[in-house]
């Protein structure tokens, strides 16, 4: 094949679709909404005081003798792995109540957006770990951005369940561990516990909730308020056929015949 095509990211015509493409691109620029200072950002996410130094698992890189990799030459190693830093994590729930991203989604953009990391998809949220000083690199771009709605979205390392029920009379997320709180007068979500629901020292603001119709815009989310199957006929159809191709696909591949 000749030239360089480009990435075939995700297929559709509609908003949504367009909206997915616009997240799973490495190359897109997110809108930064908030400021959270990094000692805010540290205890959030409760791995070491604010100030303290990051603790290592070995050696600089630059420190140790390493026998001769080809492959070490052509990878630029990340920050956090070149000091040798721990494995440290963030785990973030998405409401169905359109927040910004979806834990599926947040994975696929995960691994093609910011490297040496891991991450695994569970019921209503995403865990993603990394070296600490790149997790913190990673979190604040997560947490600044339009990836973040303060209402919508939450960072929860245990007890993560609730983001599938119905809002609180502010617009917040159900937290078992009651995390953080709506501030009426200065209309903002503040933490006082860290992501692993640890009492914090100083409460930490994550800023206000985006207004409703901003949310459904900018939803990734297929459904009546934003963009939708032209009816029930056809989502079973389509739903019909996945299902029917992954049985067919996983048991005897000849069995899928593309139709004319």
């Amino acid at each position: 094949m000749s030239g360089n095509p480009s990435p075939n990211l995700y297929p559709g015509d509609d908003r949504v679709a367009e909206r997915r493409r616009f997240i799973l691109d490495p190359k897109s620029k997110f809108e930064k909404l908030r400021e959270i200072p990094d000692e805010d950002l540290v205890r959030l996410l409760g791995h070491r005081a604010p100030g303290e130094k990051y603790s290592s698992l070995h050696p600089s890189l630059d420190e140790l003798k390493l026998p001769e990799d080809p492959i070490r030459e052509l990878v630029e190693p990340t920050d956090g792995a070149r000091h040798g830093d721990r494995i440290r994590y963030i785990q973030i729930t998405d409401s169905v109540y359109h927040s910004p991203l979806t834990p599926v989604f947040r994975g696929r953009m995960y691994h093609v957006r910011y490297r040496g990391i891991d991450t695994i998809t569970y019921s209503g949220r995403e865990l993603m770990e990394a070296r600490e000083r790149d997790l913190e690199k990673y979190a604040k771009e997560l947490l600044e951005t339009e990836l973040f709605d303060p209402a919508r979205t939450a960072v929860r390392g245990i007890t993560v369940h609730g983001s599938a029920l119905r809002l609180d009379e502010d617009g917040l997320m159900f937290d078992a561990r009651r995390r953080y709180y709506f501030d009426k007068k200065r209309g903002e979500v503040v933490y006082t516990k860290d992501q692993m629901a640890v009492p914090m020292d100083m409460p930490v603001s994550v800023g206000k909730p985006l207004p409703e119709d901003v949310l459904l815009e900018k939803s990734i989310v297929y459904g009546l308020d934003t963009a939708h199957y032209k009816d029930a006929k056809e989502l079973w159809e389509v739903a019909g056929r996945i299902f029917e191709m992954h049985v067919k696909g996983g048991l005897i591949p000849e069995l899928v015949e593309k139709k004319e």
